[in-house]
Parts: C-alpha cells; sequence; structure tokens
C-alpha cells in the first residue's frame, strides 16, 4: 500500500510520546502568552498593524512575484535599508522566511570544496543549509570556539562556521567575539543566525553581532527573522555589499521564491521604527527572562539562566513534558514544549518566552500556574 510506511512512524511517535498536534487559537485567546516568540509584543501593536495594513492597500495582498521579476517593490528595498543600518551592515537582503535566509545564507556560501563548521546546537534550518551545501559539514560541539579552530585547521580551502547567536532550547548565547577570532586566524567567514537576538539584545535591541562589535565586518554575515521582535514575518540576510550581490545571482530561496508579501514587510518596517524610538523594549524584554528564571528557580524548578528572552524550565520526560504543557494551557497559560528531536541533547522541556509587555502580576501568575501543575 502507498505510504504505508505513515502508519508504523506514527505509532512509533505515539509510544514515545511525541506525537505532535495543531491548536488553532482564536483571535481572542484568553490565554497568558509565554509560548509565542513576540518579544516585544509588537505583533498587535497598533502602529504594526497600521504598517500592514497601509502597505497591503497600496501594493496589493501578495508580492506578485519572485525578487527578480516582479517581486521586489520600493517597500521591500526601504525595508532593507532600515535593517542595514539599523543593525549596522552594509547591506541586507530580504527573504520570504527566516528559514528561506538561513538556507541561502549557508548553500551559496558553501561551495564545492569548502568546509562548514556547525555548532551542535543550530536550529533545524542552519542544519538543512548544512545538508544542502555542496560543501562538507564538520559538526562540533557547542558553544566551543576552540573545536571550530580545530575543525578549520584540518582543512585547506574555503571555510565558514555557522551558529545562532542565541540558541532556541536553553536560550544561551553563542560566545560571538571568540567565533569571530577563531574563524579569523584561518581565514574563515562567520555565519550567524540572529532570530533570537535581533530586538533583544545590542544597544536598542541591534542585535548579538553589534553586541559583541562584529557588525559591519567583512568577514561576518547575520541572518535574522522578521516573525520574532518585530512581530512580523519573513527573514533578511545582512552584511557586506558583494556577500549580498551574491546571494541574489546564487541563493535559490531567493531567485525562486515569491516575494515578501508587502503587509508584512510595511508590519516590520513600523516595528522597526517603534524600536527607534522606543529602545528600553529591547532592555524590557531581558528584565522580564531573568526574572522569570529567578522566581521559577526559587521555587525549585531546574531553569537554564537565560542570556536573552528565552527560558528553559527542565520537565522529566517527554511525555511529561507534553502533560504539563497541557496542564499550564488548561490553567490559562500557554508555554512551549520541547521534546526529542528538536532537542538535540534528548532533554525535554518547558520552553517560555519573555515578553517586554509582560507585567509584574502576569508574571507571578506564570510561575503559580507552572509550579502548580509541576509533574
Amino acid at each position: 500500500m502507498a505510504f504505508g510506511w505513515i502508519d508504523e512512524s506514527a505509532e512509533l511517535r505515539r509510544r514515545a510520546g511525541l506525537v505532535r498536534t495543531l491548536r488553532p487559537r482564536p483571535a481572542d485567546s484568553p490565554l497568558l502568552d509565554l509560548a509565542s516568540n513576540d518579544y516585544l509584543g509588537l505583533a498587535r501593536h497598533p502602529e504594526v498593524v497600521a504598517g500592514a495594513q497601509e502597505s497591503a492597500a497600496l501594493w496589493g495582498g501578495g508580492a506578485t512575484g519572485s525578487r527578480l521579476v516582479t517581486g521586489t517593490t520600493e517597500l521591500h528595498t526601504a525595508l532593507e535599508r532600515e535593517l542595514a543600518e539599523f543593525c549596522g551592515f552594509e547591506a541586507a537582503l530580504v527573504f520570504s522566511s527566516g528559514y528561506a535566509a538561513n538556507l541561502a545564507a549557508v548553500t551559496a556560501l558553501a561551495p564545492h570544496g569548502s568546509l562548514v563548521v556547525s555548532d551542535a546546537g543550530n536550529h533545524a534550518s542552519l542544519i538543512d543549509g548544512c545538508r544542502l551545501a555542496r560543501g562538507t559539514t564538520q559538526v562540533v560541539g557547542h558553544a566551543d570556539p576552540e573545536a571550530v579552530r580545530k575543525a578549520l585547521d584540518t582543512h585547506d580551502g574555503p571555510a565558514v562556521a555557522v551558529s545562532d547567536t542565541v540558541f532556541s532550547v536553553d536560550g544561551d548565547a553563542a560566545p560571538l567575539a571568540a567565533l569571530a577570532e577563531a574563524c579569523r586566524a584561518y581565514g574563515a567567514g562567520l555565519v550567524v543566525d540572529d532570530a533570537h537576538g535581533l530586538g533583544v539584545l545590542g544597544d536598542g535591541g541591534r542585535g548579538a553581532p553589534y553586541a559583541a562589535g562584529l557588525a559591519g565586518a567583512e568577514d561576518v554575515v547575520v541572518t535574522v527573522t522578521l516573525s520574532k521582535s518585530l512581530g512580523s514575518q519573513g527573514g533578511a540576510v545582512l552584511g557586506p555589499a558583494r556577500v549580498i550581490e551574491h546571494l541574489v545571482n546564487a541563493a535559490r530561496t531567493f531567485i525562486f521564491d515569491t516575494g515578501l508579501a508587502p503587509a508584512a514587510a510595511g508590519a516590520a518596517l513600523a516595528a522597526l521604527g517603534l524600536l527607534r524610538r522606543e529602545p528600553e523594549r529591547a532592555a524590557r524584554a531581558r528584565e522580564v527572562a531573568t526574572e522569570l528564571y529567578e522566581r521559577l528557580t526559587a521555587a525549585g524548578h531546574e531553569a537554564v539562566r537565560p542570556d536573552a528572552a528565552v527560558v528553559s524550565v527542565r520537565a522529566p520526560s517527554p511525555e511529561q513534558a507534553v502533560r504539563w504543557a497541557a496542564d499550564c494551557r488548561a490553567a490559562g497559560v500557554a508555554v512551549g514544549c520541547f521534546r526529542p528531536p528538536s532537542v538535540p541533547d534528548g532533554i525535554s522541556r518547558l520552553r517560555l518566552t519573555a515578553r517586554a509587555d509582560l507585567s509584574g502580576e502576569q508574571i507571578e501568575r506564570a510561575v503559580r500556574v507552572i509550579g502548580r501543575t509541576r509533574p
């Protein structure tokens, strides 16, 4: 029977407690949201919503084609200028998603004969980029610059190290300055995914590379998403102009994909404007994350100290993690639930995302519910 193996796979997932389900949410959900990546609380901000509405009214519902045909509007180029200037890079290129941006950066910058050194804790989009790249990939220990050095020392030719800036599972930050130093010792490039750093780290939320003094460097390329701190959708690659020009000509997820919808571009532009005017939002997101961590650990939970806005709370097993998250939801608090294979170390977690707009009362409520429902 066609696809008969699917039933066996489904049964194996069920036994392992790894079944995933979709839960459509209503527009007016009563849940306290600690599960989304809306770090700055901008997804529903009136100015961001207005930016989306006005852009859709002016440019239409879709981009109408790939970026190299009809899918590039003046709105897209304005967003690219703003992103590059805000984050401190020479140029930027906008994609339809952060996933597409990561695939583009890794595959286009790792040609045949090159070496890609990838952190063991990298996001799936970076991992898939490594798999699709024509270069050879070597996976090294998590957040270990010395391991990167050793890997680069084995290769004679083009090379690039690839890492998240803030890892999405535990919320810990990569040692970017040390990684850059290791790469420079071997003439290698550094590609980092700042999905969880933009809007949270750096001066006024300019990102982890900016905070590490790497913004604008000729050997550093940064990918970002517009769907987290900026409350919109899409992604971008930031870097030297010659690298961006190369992506325009070589990145398949740019050349063959429809351009980002105008509404998403308009929303992201509006969010950038808000962040410029209200840079304190970035610091507030970090403060909320730290408060969540301190309250949870004081209550006896095993949590990882956050370097940005992600707070990870360990669960006893995949099944208990699922039950814990479901019980939190039933009590009015939405939290994330990470299980294998999403977590490379095999340890299941509740994943909480701090938001700059959370009140002290909401933080207290979340901690109380997590404690009351603990397995």
